[in-house]
């Protein structure tokens, strides 16, 4: 017997399709910035619980230099600081799998495609465009020089022209 319901709404797994045809519009300098800022700022919010621990558990003489043990603080900051991670990485990953976007690429309504506007791989955008540019970073003057290349007329960081990647509207 069969068992699907034939009043059921059709299952399609949809996919963005891209038209080579149509032309790829960059995104503004400006949005960029402002979406680098954003993925920060949650950056930051998620390291955040375990700094301040930390910091007020010194501050309070909780945490002498010779001592090995978390306080409570700390201990709870770090907990909050991991769970938050886990959701962080797991929002990053399921965006960036699923249209190249990182959070703040996702709110501003942009993404990161190929040169050729087909999606970007995880592995690109992860190792490419991130653990090489972050590598490079250490470079004294690369981090100022890497995003001046913005201002070139294919509006591409260096780290865009090292991974063969753009960023455009979503």
């Amino acid at each position: 017997m069969d068992s699907s319901n034939p009043y059921a709404p059709p299952q399609a797994d949809v996919r963005d399709v891209v038209d080579p045809s149509a032309p790829l519009t960059h995104a503004d300098r400006g949005t960029r910035l402002v979406a680098a800022i954003l993925d920060q700022i949650i950056a930051t919010a998620v390291l955040m619980p375990f700094m301040t621990a930390f910091f007020v558990a010194i501050a309070t003489g909780q945490f002498q230099t010779g001592d090995t043990g978390l306080t409570a603080a700390m201990a709870t900051g770090a907990m909050v600081t991991v769970v938050a991670g886990a959701i962080w990485c797991w929002l990053t990953i399921r965006f960036v799998l699923a249209n190249g976007q990182s959070i703040g690429k996702k709110v501003l309504q942009i993404k990161v495609v190929r040169a050729d506007g087909s999606p970007a791989s995880l592995g690109r955008i992860f190792w490419l465009r991130n653990a090489v540019n972050w590598i490079l970073s250490l470079v004294p003057g690369y981090s100022i020089v890497d995003p001046l290349f913005i201002f070139g007329e294919q509006r591409q960081c260096l780290h865009d022209k090292l991974a063969d990647t753009i960023v455009v509207n979503a």
